[in-house]
């Protein structure tokens, strides 16, 4: 196994398990995990699927958060040749029902109860009755009614026969499809974008050759494992190189720096807030923080000062900027030795492999330094969106180009710089907001006639929405109602932080909203 470079989830974890043995590869508190340990645990996960139905070109959703059984839950899945959709903790019952019916899931795994939400009752409620094709809930806790507790799911595995087992691994190829990611569209209707164990694979190592991590890491991994960072450039990028993966529950300062301190963490990416909230913390002198090496920061607009504060207060040996999408993960990264203005300069250089293109409106090629469209190409770029041919045409020309939706330039580091969204895509504390599925979920209220939600500048967490609304007549702006009708429908860092009441929005010759003239009361 070690001759060839693992294509695939199952030749990954079996080359893990014969070049690290008895490495760590999962730290979660007192559970610690070797690779062999690992290779073991998702090969009884994976048992436990087949048992429970779960074959090669079925789907898994993964609505958990960062904790070891999620990777043996997601690792288990992915053996056998299924698809994992991980979907994001923040979901409430209607989002997430929409993901796991549209996906076609036949099980489930959940964290019933985590940050006191029960995820169950959320799902049941807004299902209305049993989602079509859905088989088994598993919950990670103690289960309960309706769902299968995680050691109890895990004992099913005694009933499969170890060739089964063998015959359901062997069969995944680096084509099998490997995960579907859904993220929203500009419609406002979340769309999956699909990546085969080639693609998959090949980004978590692309990621860890730029973060040049080796056996000797240990990877706090704060980013959410359902996110495409915490999972791809995160979970599938430490078990390429061998690293330690050290899943963070909840950002906690003082428990993060805590973490640090015990485990010698030495990669920490993350969104910018994580590093601004860190450096505010008024405990940070109180932890050892020498063990950080290295720590890339992106998704949201970066302050000029916070990767010199990274390294001069936190200790980074090295920092870099990164940018990559669901439909792309990692497409830049700054490469090692790149001196601090080139740092802060850009996103960092395009990775090996990929092809990047700037383009004006009609499509043609602009010199250094001019802004236009980001096109990419290349074998990262995904395989399309599940079920709609018609987004993936509009999305990836003839010529395999993916158009981004992202404005930006090549700078003279050779880097790429996004200045601009074609989209109006903004970011909340590293989660892409889209207005369009807020605008939606406003236009339900009895009192909004219409919306506009654009992201305004936040301290703390880069950008929050702000919604604009136009009322019915007779009725007055009720902000605490706005907001509580939001939290139920979406997920906390969707709901708006503000909201300001207008008369009319000033529009275009063809009736398109001008956000760009409404400012925040």
């Amino acid at each position: 196994m070690t001759g060839a470079v693992p294509q695939t989830i199952p030749a990954l974890i079996a080359d893990g398990a014969v070049r690290f043995g008895d490495r760590l590869a999962v730290v979660d508190g007192d559970v610690r995990l070797t690779y062999v340990d690992l290779a073991g645990g998702a090969r009884r996960a994976a048992a436990a699927y087949l048992a429970s139905g779960v074959r090669q070109g079925d789907r898994v959703a993964l609505w958990a958060p960062n904790r070891y059984e999620f990777v043996l839950a997601l690792l288990g899945a992915q053996l056998i040749g299924a698809a994992v959709v991980p979907l994001n903790t923040r979901y409430r019952g209607f989002e997430a029902r929409d993901v796991i019916a549209r996906s076609g899931a036949r099980a489930l795994v959940l964290c019933n109860g985590f940050l006191d939400t029960d995820y169950l009752r959320m799902l049941q409620e807004a299902a209305g009755g049993p989602i079509p094709g859905l088989e088994t809930v598993i919950d990670l806790g103690a289960g309960g009614e309706g769902t299968v507790a995680w050691s109890e799911f895990l004992s099913r595995a005694d009933a499969v026969a170890a060739p089964m087992l063998s015959a359901a691994i062997a069969a995944v190829t680096p084509d099998t499809l490997c995960d579907v990611l859904y993220t929203s569209g500009t419609t406002g209707r979340p769309k999956g974008v699909m990546c085969s164990h080639r693609q998959t694979v090949g980004i978590g190592r692309t990621w860890a050759e730029g973060a040049e991590l080796t056996p000797d890491d240990r990877y706090g991994i704060v980013s959410p494992f359902f996110h495409g960072f915490g999972y791809k450039a995160g979970i599938i990028a430490a078990l390429t190189a061998g690293t330690s993966i050290h899943p963070v529950l909840t950002f906690d300062p003082p428990g993060l720096l805590e973490q640090i301190q015990r485990e010698r963490i030495s990669v920490l990416p993350g969104a910018p807030t994580i590093f601004i909230t860190l450096l505010n913390e008024p405990r940070r002198a109180e932890f050892d923080l020498g063990s950080l090496r290295f720590a890339t920061c992106g998704a949201a607009t970066v302050p000029d000062n916070l990767f010199q504060r990274m390294r001069d207060e936190l200790g980074f040996d090295r920092v870099a900027q990164a940018y990559g999408l669901t439909e792309c993960m990692v497409v830049t990264m700054t490469r090692p030795g790149t001196p601090m203005a080139g740092i802060l300069s850009s996103t960092g250089q395009v990775v090996p492999g990929l092809e990047a293109r700037i383009v004006d409106p009609s499509g043609a090629e602009v010199s250094p330094g001019t802004d236009g469209e980001v096109l990419l190409r290349g074998p990262s770029v995904m395989l399309g969106y599940l079920d709609d041919e018609d987004a993936t045409r509009a999305a990836i020309d003839a010529g395999g180009w993916l158009h981004t939706g992202d404005v930006g330039h090549l700078d003279s580091y050779g880097g790429l710089k996004i200045t601009d969204r074609l989209k109006d895509m903004f970011t909340v504390g590293g989660f892409n907001v889209y207005p369009a599925e807020v605008e939606n979920t406003l236009s339900e209220h009895v009192d909004v006639i219409e919306s506009a939600v654009v992201g305004v500048p936040d301290e703390r967490l880069g950008e929050v929405a702000h919604a604009y609304v136009v009322l019915r007549p007779g009725a007055r702006l009720d902000e605490a109602a706005l907001t509580a009708f939001c939290r139920d429908r979406l997920a906390n860092f969707k709901v708006p932080r503000s909201f300001s009441a207008v008369e009319q929005f000033p529009r275009t010759a063809t009736g398109k909203i001008l956000k760009r003239d409404l400012s925040p009361a």
